[in-house]
């Protein structure tokens, strides 16, 4: 069994994954409210309360268990650096109480191989035979510090095949919040006023839309919300669910049709997405409908592993000591 730590930003998260079963415990202590109030997280005020909640998670997790425990491993990078300091600080003083190694792992490999969770917990003593069926696989990475597309290959290697210039997926949506006047975080906001809007109602730009420009950028799209938004002022604004529909369809629109893109010039036998707002339900949707006009596979992580959590830390792990049982 490995324990999983997490701690890159304002989740404090720790996880027990079994090779035998899968993820037997997890528990994720949030700082969103804390954090609401400033709009956005503040570094000081996360590292404070990591410390504060690892105390807290450490005792449910000794309540539950972790005498079988092989392996500790922990969050490295990328993130906040006084979040993960603590995070290590905690794993290392663990470590000494229960005499077990440390592997630091990177965050975003646990985002990469979070997908595969559930196909490890359909039957785990095939999973690394039936994950050659997967591979190589096209993925997305959308979060709010991160959109990337990447391939793992048939021996688990992973390449960047495109990546944001600037903003992030899941900064556009919460920026773009921040201009309608919603609270923070508001991407899940404007996912659920965008579900009685018109995505067709008004255009938003999409960035590097050339199938030869390899790369995402979203900060022009924050900044036509704006000025768009400008022209209204001190007037009637339009319907605010069209305007939320047409904004997160210029997301979305970009995010599949750079990966119908890479599917045209890479290999692969599944895609997938992962991360924060690999939730959105408008994004899962498109994405299927890729996979079953592609003929690929579709793998997607349960809902509570596509935010930062601990068990995908412990799972990456997993994989990464026993990728050899792939030959």
């Amino acid at each position: 069994m490995i324990i999983g730590m997490e701690s890159s930003c304002d989740e404090s998260a720790v996880a027990l994954f079994d090779e035998k079963i899968g993820v037997v415990f997890e528990k994720v202590s949030s700082q969103v409210k804390l954090h609401a109030e400033y709009g956005g997280v503040v570094p000081e005020l996360a590292s404070r309360e990591h410390v504060k909640n690892f105390v807290s998670l450490l005792k449910d997790l000794k309540n539950f268990g972790v005498s079988g425990a092989k392996l500790i491993a922990v969050t490295r990078e990328p993130g906040l650096p006084g979040c993960l300091n603590i995070g290590l600080a905690v794993a290392r003083a663990l470590a000494l109480i229960l005499h077990l190694p440390v592997r630091e792992i990177n965050h975003l490999h646990g985002h990469l191989f979070s997908p595969f969770i559930p196909i490890h917990a359909q039957n785990p003593k095939l999973f690394f035979p039936s994950l050659k069926e997967y591979l190589p696989h096209l993925g997305l990475l959308v979060s709010g510090g991160n959109t990337i597309l990447y391939e793992i290959s048939e021996n688990l290697a992973v390449a960047t095949i495109a990546e944001t210039q600037d903003d992030a997926a899941g900064e556009a949506f919460d920026k773009g919040a921040r201009l309608l006047g919603l609270p923070y975080p508001g991407g899940n906001l404007i996912e659920k006023l965008a579900s009685s809007g018109n995505p067709k109602k008004y255009h938003f730009p999409r960035a590097f839309s050339s199938k030869s420009d390899m790369k995402f950028s979203f900060s022009g799209l924050k900044t036509s919300l704006r000025y768009f938004l400008e022209k209204f002022e001190g007037s009637f604004v339009p319907h605010i669910n069209d305007i939320c529909a047409s904004y997160q369809e210029a997301i979305v629109d970009t995010l599949v049709t750079k990966v119908s893109h890479a599917l045209e010039k890479n290999s692969c036998k599944s895609i997938g997405i992962s991360g924060g707002v690999s939730n959105n339900n408008t994004l899962r949707k498109r994405m299927l409908t890729l996979a079953t006009k592609s003929n690929k596979k579709l793998v997607l992580p349960l809902g509570h592993h596509s935010a930062d959590n601990a068990a995908m830390i412990a799972f990456a792990a997993y994989i990464n000591d026993n990728f050899l049982n792939l030959s």
